[in-house]
């Protein structure tokens, strides 16, 4: 590999842009090997924001079943919906919604819920001067107070033989064995259950706050014993069997015949493969996504991507969305253009700029090293880059 193949920093390497990986710290990965979701089940992830450990659950998925990346803060919401789109991810569903409101609609729907709670981020404190300045006995107290009600509408969202998995980046016993006692003590029909051996990976110390002894099967990782800055987890399991009943992935159509018409006459030009079409949805600003659960199930409900934003239709044509780029493999589309990661177009392409190319006219699939960029479009000898404004550098 040449020098300039590796002067990137990590975080502006083409292949981070094209989804290739997502920086996180080793400790938090641990969420998505704890949780073990499984392709086909529905996930629920709370607080998602800014989307590590969601991209990691889709990842383990393999797009597959249904994702559901909630966050609360509404600020926060646009940066969880890029990387969902940039690392690819098909089958997920961005919400800003209160888990109160979840809990209200969904109760007992999601064979797994991740809770990664806000805390008083003590595992932070080397990188995250705030995070020190901010932090007392009484956030402490606070965050342990904020949790448990968290937890309490967490598990109203679990279907009856169903995970739920806690976690927090703070060493306070307040919010971790003490969080994890106080729901045991309130919900009988959750049981603590073992976490496998993972590297790092030691027991709880539910001595420091009075706990009961079988909090020991929570887990800690510590920043001077293992990977990462350091975090809690407790694993918990929903007594009983699910119901019979529980919905599928929804796999109707929700688009009028004419947009449906126009959609598959241009993805027929741009794709070398069938066009989706199981779930489509038009919503009110004439965006085309593909979303894995019923329309009925989310109405009334604040939702930023109500799925894969496939396409938009625009004054009566119809434009492929970044984030179906960011999903497909160069095999899956019709026309490719394929650059090293040092070819100087890849930076022509973020700038959004174009370059010579006497190619046929229509759009291009934009590729670093055989992973996807975004769209191109080719016309009269030259290829734009259709790179989206709000990403350019």
């Amino acid at each position: 590999m040449s020098n300039k193949r590796t002067a990137f920093a990590v975080g502006a390497h083409p292949y981070h842009t094209a989804g290739v990986y997502y920086i996180q710290d080793p400790s938090a990965m641990a969420a998505g090997v704890l949780l073990d979701p499984q392709p086909g089940e529905w996930v629920l992830d709370l607080a998602a924001a800014p989307g590590g450990k969601a991209t990691h659950l889709a990842a383990r998925m393999e797009n597959q079943g249904v994702l559901i990346a909630n966050e609360v803060n509404r600020r926060r919401t646009s940066v969880l919906a890029m990387n969902l789109e940039r690392l690819g991810v098909t089958h997920a569903m961005v919400f800003n919604e209160t888990p109160e409101r979840l809990a209200a609609r969904w109760g007992g729907l999601f064979d797994a819920v991740l809770v990664d709670a806000p805390c008083s981020g003590e595992g932070t404190f080397c990188r995250d001067s705030a995070a020190v300045r901010d932090w007392s006995l009484a956030t402490v107290q606070g965050n342990a107070h904020r949790q448990r009600g968290i937890m309490e509408q967490a598990a109203a969202l679990v279907r009856p033989g169903g995970r739920l998995l806690y976690g927090t980046c703070t060493f306070a016993p307040e919010e971790d064995e003490g969080v994890i006692a106080a729901f045991l003590a309130s919900r009988a029909d959750f049981e603590l259950a073992p976490l496998p051996a993972l590297p790092g990976l030691s027991g709880g110390r539910p001595e420091w706050i009075g706990a009961p002894e079988t909090l020991r099967g929570v887990g800690r990782f510590w920043p001077h014993t293992g990977p990462g800055h350091g975090h809690f987890y407790a694993l918990l399991r929903r007594r009983g069997e699910p119901d019979d009943d529980l919905p599928e992935r929804w796999t109707g159509a929700a688009i009028p015949g004419r947009v449906l018409q126009l959609y598959r006459r241009t993805l027929r030009e741009v794709l070398a493969v069938e066009a989706p079409e199981a779930g489509l949805y038009l919503d009110g600003n004439d965006d085309i996504y593909v979303t894995p659960m019923d329309p009925k199930l989310w109405a009334g409900l604040h939702v930023l991507r109500p799925g894969w934003w496939i396409a938009s239709q625009r004054h009566g044509k119809i434009n492929p969305n970044h984030a179906l780029a960011a999903a497909l493999r160069p095999a899956e589309v019709q026309e490719v253009c394929d650059l090293a990661v040092d070819d100087p177009l890849v930076e022509q392409f973020f700038r959004g700029s174009f370059w010579e190319d006497a190619g046929p006219a229509g759009f291009v699939l934009v590729t670093v090293d055989g992973f996807p960029l975004g769209w191109a479009k080719r016309g009269e000898g030259r290829l734009r880059s259709r790179y989206p404004v709000h990403l350019r550098r």
